[in-house]
């Protein structure tokens, strides 16, 4: 009996002691090789395009878009457009798809390049003006001498300055001339001066919610090109324009001749105001009559502001 009541409260205590322990909680495992989230990736790419699309020589491919129409659009090589997007397959752009449609040194800022990495962080370069207000911080010019009191020093600041040293020679500089422009350049950038493209009657007009004029004839009819320029386009790969020849005037104004029978141009030929560059015919159309259009920085103007009054 004695040793039961004297075992008892030791039970008891170790019991509680044990109740008390502190529980051993596991350390979270952080795995360090895994992937990293492919979304953040697809969300820094997709606020990279977004930016590009609001920028200038930039567009976003929309519903019904060919690659051909838009470089037609834009008054751009088509070839170009691939060069410039390294496309792969040209056949094979995607609704929301952003393209550059401008040269890659058209109107590129000249301050700083900015990247976009994986993580979606901006790193930006500092441009010629940043750099020179950081480096303006830093002075380089002579600092104050401290010394200490004494009689010496006293009496060598009372000492007149020494005499000023020789002023260095003048050395002449030559006024800088602005390279002249080249006079291809200005004729590129000159208004163009403009002539019907061909007789005949107009059947169709800008006002009637056509893109350009409808100009009745006869097939075989002589079309020619309404200004000096460039053919940018000479084909039939543009769906209800049939035989199609596009001329470059400016780096912003062009000219399309549509449905013709035949096409007398090349694709890089340039041609002069008058010259007969197709006959006209009723291509990807139900009667015989040449569509023309200009266009100003890719959009559709009335062509009849611009041609001589008939």
């Amino acid at each position: 009996m004695k040793k039961t009541s004297f075992l008892l409260p030791a039970v008891i205590m170790s019991l509680l002691a044990a109740c008390t322990t502190t529980p051993r909680i596991a350390a979270p495992v952080i795995d360090r090789n895994a992937a990293p989230n492919p979304d953040a990736s697809k969300s820094s790419a997709a606020s990279g395009e977004s930016r590009l699309a609001n920028s200038p020589g930039y567009y976003t491919v929309k519903k019904g878009d060919s690659l051909l129409r838009i470089a037609v659009q834009f008054g751009q090589s088509y070839r170009d457009l691939v060069a410039w997007n390294n496309l792969n397959n040209p056949n094979d752009i995607k609704v929301d798809q952003v393209l550059r449609v401008m040269p890659p040194d058209a109107g590129a800022p000249q301050t700083a390049a900015v990247s976009v990495a994986a993580s979606g962080v901006e790193v930006k370069q500092l441009g010629a003006q940043n750099s020179a207000a950081a480096a303006s911080v830093n002075k380089t010019g002579p600092r104050g001498d401290k010394r200490p009191y004494s009689e010496s020093t006293l009496a060598e600041l009372e000492k007149p300055d020494a005499a000023p040293s020789a002023a260095p020679a003048p050395v002449s500089v030559k006024p800088e001339i602005a390279p002249q422009p080249a006079d291809k350049t200005s004729q590129e950038e000159a208004p163009v001066t403009w002539i019907w493209p061909t007789d005949g009657k107009v059947v169709g007009t800008y006002a009637s919610g056509k893109k350009g004029l409808d100009i009745a004839g006869k097939e075989g009819q002589a079309i020619m090109a309404a200004g000096d320029g460039k053919v940018m386009y000479a084909g039939s790969g543009i769906r209800g324009y049939g035989n199609l020849v596009i001329i470059k005037h400016t780096n912003n104004v062009l000219s399309a001749y549509a449905h013709n029978k035949t096409i007398l141009v090349k694709e890089g030929q340039m041609v002069t105001k008058g010259q007969k560059i197709a006959e006209m015919g009723k291509s990807d159309s139900d009667s015989v009559k040449l569509h023309f259009e200009i266009r100003q920085q890719g959009k559709p103007v009335d062509p009849s502001r611009f041609l001589p009054a008939q």
